[in-house]
This record gives C-alpha cells, sequence and structure tokens, in this order.
C-alpha cells in the first residue's frame, strides 16, 4: 500500500507523522490513541498526543479513519473499510472485524424508527477460541 498516495486521495496533507499512523493503522487494524502514541514515539520521539489526536481529528473528518466506540474501553481507530461489526474479546481485548450482511438489519431499524440511518456502529462481547480454550 502506497500509503502518501492513499492519503492524497482523500485531500490529506502527506506528512512523516500522517504516513506512520496510516502505517500503523494498516499493519494492526484497530489502535486506541495511547497505543498508536506509543507505537509513534519509536520513529518521533518528539511526538506529542496534541500532534496525534489533530491528525487523527483531520483523517476522520475525511472519511479516511474511523473511531470504534466500544463500550467499557476506550475507543479504538480503524481505516475506514466496508460497513462491518466487531467482535471484543473480553479476556484478551482483541477486536475483529465481522463482514455480516447488516442492509436487512438497517431497513429494518430505519421502517420501525423512520429515521435515516448515516452511520452504524455494531460491536459483540464474548469470548475469542483463543482465551476459551485457556
Amino acid at each position: 500500500m502506497n500509503y502518501a498516495n492513499t492519503l492524497k486521495n482523500y485531500d490529506l496533507k502527506v506528512t512523516p507523522q500522517r504516513v506512520a499512523i496510516v502505517q500503523e493503522l494498516y499493519v494492526c487494524g484497530h489502535l486506541n490513541i495511547d497505543q498508536l502514541y506509543n507505537k509513534l514515539l519509536e520513529k518521533f520521539p518528539s511526538i506529542s498526543l496534541a500532534t496525534i489526536y489533530k491528525n487523527m481529528n483531520a483523517m476522520i473528518e475525511k472519511i479516511f479513519v474511523q473511531e470504534v466506540k466500544i463500550p467499557n474501553e476506550k475507543s479504538v481507530y480503524e481505516l475506514t473499510k466496508e460497513r462491518h461489526a466487531h467482535f471484543v474479546c473480553e479476556c484478551c481485548k482483541k477486536i475483529e472485524d465481522i463482514h455480516l450482511d447488516t442492509d436487512n438489519l438497517l431497513t429494518q431499524v430505519a421502517q420501525k424508527t423512520h429515521y435515516t440511518i448515516n452511520s452504524t456502529s455494531l460491536v459483540f462481547n464474548g469470548i475469542c477460541s483463543e482465551c476459551a480454550q485457556q
């Protein structure tokens, strides 16, 4: 993946910090701000949390990055993908994408509420197979 070109495609200025953020999100999938900060400190020892928040907000505004709100946990961030749900393991805190056909569910919700749905967030909590075996 060419991170610089991807940023340009979303009309985002290409900076070394933004390229590093995109690279970490691409490799790790889901990171909270603290995890991202710790990873970026290795490459940019003088980077501040304010810089990370500023860059994340710019990328969220362009719908390049999405915030995933996990109940009772810090929000995590991921590169924008097709609509999907998340599974969070209650033991190891691993987060996995779950690709479901949500069209029928969204249609039902829209019909019952008469709302126009602009975005969704669906998080399943449970225990992953690795933790269940222990």
